[in-house]
């Protein structure tokens, strides 16, 4: 056997024995579990101030110190709407003190996203980015689009698409995010 081929199979054979051995480490961790993409380290969040539903507005500064979860959708988007009860039920199982969950909204039918909301049966935080600067920051392509801001103002994490918010998976992420300080 060739030297190069027998060091091509030694390397495959090597890779394949660490992805066995960290198997079990990546099934354990959440943001793989939920198919969240990790951002590199230090990525921090674009700070952003918008208004809520009620007209008050939300500044991300007046956030810092919490774990932040932005959720972007809109009322046409079925994905949206199926992930919006989970959202709601993740809201209440985390403490606020150290939790923020908003969610942002190109719609600009406040009527239209306050009879959305009623009709799922949930409250949620509504926020308006009308010219769309916040989505261009965070890069929203598709809907729905969740980020998770850590404590320290990096950017924790992205999914694109629903998930079941309050799934063990997803409580046990958010919670290593509140506890990792960062």
């Amino acid at each position: 056997m060739p030297v190069s081929l027998k060091r091509v199979l030694i390397a495959a054979m090597l890779s394949l024995v660490g992805v066995v051995l960290a198997g079990p480490a990546l099934a354990s961790d959440p943001f793989v579990s939920l198919k969240m993409s990790r951002l590199p380290s230090g990525s921090m969040a674009v700070p952003f101030e918008l208004t809520t539903l009620d007209g008050k507005v939300v500044k991300s500064s007046e956030l810092a110190g919490k774990v932040v979860l932005v959720n972007f959708w809109a009322t046409w988007c079925g994905p949206c709407k199926e992930e919006m009860p989970s959202l709601a039920r993740l809201q209440k199982q985390l403490d606020p003190a150290q939790f923020a969950l908003l969610t942002v909204t190109t719609d600009l039918q406040r009527q239209g996203i306050t009879h959305f909301l009623s009709q799922l049966e949930v409250s949620l935080p509504v926020l308006f980015d009308e010219d769309q600067e916040v989505s261009r920051s965070f890069m929203v392509r598709g809907l729905p689009t969740t980020i998770v801001i850590a404590r320290d103002g990096t950017v924790a994490g992205r999914a694109v698409g629903p998930r079941a918010w309050d799934s063990p998976e997803a409580v046990a992420m958010m919670r290593q995010v509140m506890e990792s300080g960062k």
